[in-house]
């Protein structure tokens, strides 16, 4: 593995970031992230508009305690202007690093010429992070997250290095790439090498890679597969805070140790009680909570069974007694508490999706 990751004047050490996560990423799970072992969490993708739009959300979009530093805001928007002043107020709030989502494949955010969308604008892309650089004035690092392209065409990919080179000589401190076009969405092969000809090509400038890491060995092989300087974890780290102990420990030499059921137990417990002052009521907590809990099936011995105990749960009251049943320390009873690469939980994904 590389050394300590830095991203600008930013010390984040493990080369392992939470990645925004929209729905997801809030200030319960990055706290939670960050006591499993994640040194640096990015807040989950807002709209530009929303940053700048005075009420309930932007108070809680703007809300950064001390405790969650160093902290991204991840920005997706159309305009540069208006990207360039909802970068000014998330460092005013705190935010340590401002990111621009350039890498969304979601087809509502591609119908507003958000998100993966710009990859094919290379004048608007570029006006952005001219914006957001300038109004951001030195004072945190400005950093993408990109795709590979839209498609897999020779101008798409040209688009890209002009995006991409335009882009640090901008300003720019860091980028992820996602090696998949906006087309693929999720599916299909996610191209490493294209990664490692990126990194070969930006040299010293700081390059993360994304993109189907699940496990700690997946973060291990990406990095010493392609050379980035670290990677973002995803998909792979919802109801799975344990992954970046996890890399810890494959990064020392030792093999990763597979969760308890009353670790499982905790973890969600300790997300509930940050969730619930930072929604305001357990109403509200509920929901974003419910969701993270059944993400933590796909870790159980039976993923399918567990998820579907979860899934029924409909009331506040009725989540604990469900994931004390679920989680209950019987089913760590003759598992091993070594993960091998054979444990690779996108098996688990499939069943669980119904797959």
């Amino acid at each position: 593995m590389n050394g300590p990751l830095r991203i600008g004047d930013v010390e984040v050490g493990l080369p392992v970031v939470q990645a925004a996560l929209s729905g997801y990423s809030d200030l319960a799970m990055r706290v939670v992230a960050r006591e499993h072992g994640a040194t640096y969490a990015i807040n989950e993708v807002v709209l530009d508009a929303l940053v700048l739009q005075k009420g309930k959300l932007q108070r809680r979009i703007l809300s950064v305690p001390e405790y969650d530093h160093p902290v991204g805001g991840q920005l997706m928007g159309s305009q540069p202007e208006t990207f360039g002043d909802a970068a000014r107020e998330l460092v005013r709030a705190g935010y340590d690093v401002v990111d621009i989502n350039f890498g969304c494949p979601v087809n509502k955010v591609l119908g507003r010429r958000r998100g993966g969308w710009l990859l094919q604008d290379t004048d608007t892309a570029l006006q952005i992070i001219d914006s957001v650089v300038q109004s951001v004035q030195g004072d945190a690092p400005v950093t993408v997250k990109m795709r590979r392209g839209t498609d897999d065409s020779a101008a798409a990919e040209k688009r890209f290095w002009d995006i991409l080179e335009g882009g640090i000589e901008r300003g720019l401190s860091a980028a992820t790439v996602h090696p998949r076009t906006v087309t693929q969405k999720y599916v299909g092969p996610s191209r490493w090498e294209f990664l490692r000809r990126v990194k070969r090509h930006v040299g010293d400038f700081t390059l993360l890679g994304s993109g189907d890491l699940f496990s700690a060995y997946d973060v291990v092989d990406m990095v010493r597969e392609t050379g980035v300087d670290g990677v973002t974890v995803a998909r792979g780290c919802i109801g799975n805070p344990f992954v970046f102990g996890q890399v810890r420990d494959v990064m020392a030499g030792r093999p990763p140790r597979r969760p308890t059921c009353a670790q499982q137990r905790r973890a969600i417990a300790r997300h509930w009680e940050l969730a619930v002052p930072f929604y305001r009521d357990e109403r509200r907590a509920f929901a974003p909570v419910r969701t993270h809990v059944i993400k933590y099936a796909q870790y159980h011995p039976d993923p399918v069974w567990a998820r579907e105990q979860l899934v029924r749960v409909r009331q506040p009251d009725e989540l604990f007694r469900k994931v004390e049943e679920v989680f209950a320390d019987r089913f760590d009873e003759g598992r091993t508490r070594e993960l091998g690469r054979e444990d690779a939980v996108i098996p688990a994904l499939q069943k669980c999706a119904g797959k």
